[in-house]
C-alpha cells in the first residue's frame, strides 16, 4: 500500500469511496444518504482542503484523508481540522485508517501545525493521542466527542468553527 497526495485524477474515487464508507454509518440518521463525499467536495473547490491523502493498493484508492483549516474564537488559526477519514468497507479493519491518520499527522507536526481537531470516538482517535480539552470546545456537540491533539506547546484556548465548506 502506498500513500500520496490525491492528484486531480483521483476526485471522483474519492467522492465514491467516501461515500461508501459512510453509507449507513451508525451516527447518521436511519435511512439518510452520507454527505461526507459533499464536504471534501465543497473543501476541495473552496481550496480549504490543507492536506488530502489517498491509501492505494494494486486495486485503487482505498482509502482517503482530509485537514482543512479551522477558526478559534472566529480568528485564523495554525490548528486543523481532521475529517473525513473514508476506508473502504470490504477493507475496513486493516490498518488502513490509522496509517492515513500517522500519516497526515506526521505531516501535520512537519508544516508546524499548532494542532488537530476532529469530531470522532474517543475510544479509536485516543490511540493517536486525541482526547478532550475544555481549553477549545465546538458549539452544538457533545465534548466527549470534540477531540483535540495539540502539535506544538500553544496555549490557544476558545471555540473552535470549521470551515464553511463543512456546513453546505
Amino acid at each position: 500500500m502506498k500513500i500520496r497526495t490525491e492528484t486531480s485524477n483521483d476526485i471522483d474515487s474519492i467522492a465514491t469511496l467516501t461515500y461508501q464508507a459512510f453509507e449507513n454509518h451508525p451516527h447518521h440518521e436511519p435511512g439518510a444518504k452520507p454527505t461526507e463525499h459533499l464536504i471534501v467536495e465543497r473543501l476541495r473547490n473552496q481550496q480549504a482542503l490543507s492536506l488530502s491523502l489517498v491509501a492505494e493498493d494494486e486495486s485503487g484508492i482505498i482509502g482517503h484523508i482530509a485537514l482543512s483549516p479551522v477558526m478559534i474564537n472566529g480568528e485564523q488559526s495554525n490548528w486543523f481540522g481532521l475529517g473525513p477519514v473514508s476506508v473502504k468497507p470490504t477493507r475496513q479493519n486493516e490498518g488502513i485508517g490509522k496509517q492515513l491518520i500517522n500519516q497526515a499527522m506526521a505531516m501535520m507536526l512537519e508544516q508546524n501545525a499548532d494542532g488537530v481537531v476532529l469530531l470522532g470516538e474517543p475510544e479509536y482517535y485516543g490511540r493517536f493521542g486525541f482526547n478532550v480539552d475544555s481549553k477549545l470546545t465546538l458549539a452544538d456537540v457533545p465534548a466527549e466527542y470534540f477531540l483535540v491533539k495539540r502539535l506544538t506547546d500553544n496555549t490557544d484556548c476558545g471555540q473552535v468553527t470549521y470551515h464553511p465548506g463543512f456546513y453546505g
